[in-house]
């Protein structure tokens, strides 16, 4: 089984960056593949950005390419989302998650944090 558990959301302005962290537990962080998802009030969660075990694909959802950036030390057991350029719309609660395969469904993936909130101010 994993644990994980996110950090380093908040408030900013639009425009702004924040860099979310996933730290996980256990021995097999590497054997899984990393996903970040959100999801706003009323909406339902949506994917945002996926990392193979080896950390060599990524894949990103078309409304933020170019802006947000994901990325993996699994000598940490850690998965990160660097976020650029932030816009309010990017306003919700993210989580991460770990699966076995690099795709886009929350129901393929296995495993969830517990969310941390990012807020832009316009």
């Amino acid at each position: 089984q994993v644990q994980l558990v996110e950090s380093g959301g908040g408030l900013v302005q639009a425009g702004g960056s924040l860099r979310l962290s996933c730290a996980a537990s256990g021995r097999t962080f590497s054997s899984y593949t990393m996903g970040w998802f959100r999801q706003a009030p009323g909406k339902e969660r949506e994917f945002v950005a996926a990392i193979s075990r080896n950390g060599v694909s990524t894949y990103y959802t078309d409304s933020v390419k170019g802006r947000f950036t994901i990325s993996r030390d699994n000598t940490k057991n850690t998965v990160y989302l660097q976020m650029n350029s932030l816009k309010p719309e990017d306003t919700a609660v993210y989580y991460c998650a770990a699966g076995p395969h690099l795709v886009t469904s929350t129901t393929m993936y296995d495993y969830w944090g517990q969310g941390t909130q990012v807020t832009v101010s316009s």
